[in-house]
C-alpha cells in the first residue's frame, strides 16, 4: 500500500444525518390548509401529497398546461391568488406550515 492510499485508507467518515429528517418532522397546517389536509400535524411529504389528492379528485389542473393549478375556493383561501404553477406550491403553502 503506498502513502497516499493508507492516508485515504485511515480516513473516518462521519455519519450522516438523514437527508429527509427536516421533511418528515410533523408540521401543523394552518387553519385554511386544515380544510383541505386535516387539522393533525403530518409530515410536510404527506401535506403535499395530500393537497395533490384534492388537486386531483377536483380536476383542478389546467388541462391546456398541467403544470398550472387553477385554485378552488379552499385553494384559494391557501394560495391567496386564483392560480398557481406547480413550482409555486410549495412557497405558497409555507406560510400554512408551523
Amino acid at each position: 500500500m503506498t502513502e497516499k492510499t493508507a492516508a485515504k485508507a485511515a480516513k473516518v467518515i462521519p455519519a450522516k444525518k438523514p437527508a429527509s429528517a427536516g421533511l418528515m418532522k410533523p408540521v401543523q397546517p394552518s387553519k385554511e390548509l386544515g380544510a383541505i389536509v386535516g387539522h393533525d400535524p403530518m409530515p410536510r411529504t404527506e401535506v403535499i401529497s395530500k393537497v395533490w389528492d384534492h388537486i386531483r379528485k377536483h380536476d383542478l389542473q389546467n388541462p391546456a398546461n398541467k403544470r398550472e393549478i387553477i385554485a378552488d375556493e379552499k385553494l384559494k383561501a391557501v394560495f391567496g391568488q386564483d392560480k398557481a404553477t406547480m413550482f409555486e406550491m410549495n412557497k405558497l403553502l409555507s406560510p400554512h406550515l408551523k
